[in-house]
């Protein structure tokens, strides 16, 4: 498979696939395509369509198949960025709910639950994530433009939660609270923090979809 991902704020991927490759996504998110690309929905069974649904998935997978050289072109959902990532055995990586855009077959999507209590109770968006595994080349959602840091061991990064794009699994994850009363009730900066803490690569995005949406809510008209 050959790709290239183009265009600005609303970026596409164009997967060139030769016959027999595939290509799998998770929701409406192909744009266009050659004639020559077969789709198949699939579910995966229960437990595998339960655990997608919880991840913020569609319970049901596409599969296009190459039935000679074309091409397939996969859509961004929001403003921001298409990032490829490679894949490989023993090297996983964890994305923010609804990131995944596609890849190739060899990739297999689960949930990922962080193991610490105070991610889980207090993380919002960080409690229940994606992971991808296995091989092959997967493309995720970025929401604005991308940071990336390559963490140490031992070393953190205090984050904002929804600026969490997605992390090695070496890399662990927890809350910690806003210290300060008076931080808290003005800072305006929310009452939790995430922490990532190496070693390994993490990607952080700078304009979450959830901030997009807190900043227009006032404008929006309500009732009559």
């Amino acid at each position: 498979m050959k790709y290239e991902i183009k265009g600005g704020a609303f970026p596409i991927v164009v997967c060139n696939l030769t016959k027999g490759e595939q290509m799998i996504t998770e929701r409406g998110s192909m744009v266009w395509m050659t004639p020559n690309m077969n789709m198949e929905t699939a579910g995966g069974g229960i437990g595998k369509m339960f655990s997608k649904a919880l991840s913020g998935e569609s319970m049901f997978q596409n599969i296009y198949t190459a039935m000679g050289d074309g091409m397939i072109t996969f859509g961004s959902s929001f403003p921001g960025k298409i990032v490829a990532v490679e894949i490989q055995p023993g090297r996983n990586f964890i994305v923010q709910k609804s990131a995944f855009l596609a890849a190739e077959k060899g990739v297999e999507l689960s949930i990922h639950f962080n193991k610490k209590a105070g991610a889980g109770f207090f993380g919002g968006e960080g409690f229940i994530m994606q992971k991808l595994s296995g091989r092959g080349i997967a493309f995720v959602e970025i929401d604005g433009d991308l940071v990336e840091y390559e963490l140490a061991a031992g070393e953190k990064m205090i984050v904002d939660t929804g600026n969490v794009a997605g992390f090695d699994s070496t890399v662990s994850i927890d809350i910690q609270t806003v210290s300060g009363v008076k931080n808290v009730i003005f800072g305006g900066e929310g009452l939790f923090n995430t922490v990532l803490t190496g070693p390994g690569r993490i990607w952080l995005q700078t304009m979450p979809v959830v901030n997009v949406a807190n900043a227009i809510r006032p404008y929006i008209p309500t009732g009559n």
